[in-house]
């Protein structure tokens, strides 16, 4: 299997858990705050599956008229799209668009990430531990580590060793920061999260 193939799968995995997940909850839990600042959960699944109701030629149209400001487009089409039915946002989860998905600039591995941390971000404030699979926490830790992507989150990891207390990874040299791989990841990514 190459690596394309296992990281398309992942993704698939991981959109499908989510989906799973939602699907059911009582309609006022979607307006939970999430992990993400500003965003309720309902805004973090519109964010993430913004690319199973726009084409490429809307996204561009719809970048454009934010004057090419990602991250203010991201909170006006998460806005904007938190409104849809929350079994829209679900089957947008499972869309096959969603599937085939490579953010620009990102790649596969970018997908994963996308989905795995948006993820956490929407689970974790409802109280809903999800599992993510051993070696998909592998893959988005070993990104978020390489290249010193966490520091595009503001995470400073000089001086400090991070420890997975669930799975066979770590990373750097200094104090150790312990604790499940989940939330390291979510540290990583500037989330706050008590470790030991």
């Amino acid at each position: 299997m190459t690596e394309d193939t296992e990281l398309r799968s992942m993704v698939a995995d991981e959109l499908t858990r989510l989906a799973d997940l939602l699907e059911g909850l009582p309609e006022a839990q979607w307006d939970t705050r999430s992990l993400c600042q500003g965003w309720r959960v309902r805004e973090v699944i519109a964010h993430m599956t913004m690319a199973a109701r726009y084409t490429d030629e809307e996204f561009a149209a719809e970048l454009r008229a934010q004057d090419f400001d990602f991250t203010r487009l991201s909170d006006h089409l998460a806005g904007r799209d938190a409104d849809l039915p929350t079994t829209a946002l679900i089957d947008d989860l499972r869309s096959e668009r969603m599937r085939e998905w490579i953010p620009p600039g990102g790649g596969r591995r970018g997908a994963l990430n996308h989905a795995v941390i948006h993820g956490l971000d929407a689970a974790v404030p409802l109280g809903l531990r999800r599992h993510v699979a051993d070696e998909t926490m592998r893959f988005v830790l070993d990104d978020l580590t390489r290249g010193a992507v966490h520091e595009y989150f503001g995470t400073d990891l000089r001086g400090r060793r991070l420890e997975a207390a669930d799975l066979d990874w770590s990373y750097g040299e200094g104090t150790p920061l312990r604790g499940p791989a989940e939330d390291l990841a979510l540290t990583l990514c500037g989330r706050a999260h008590d470790l030991e």
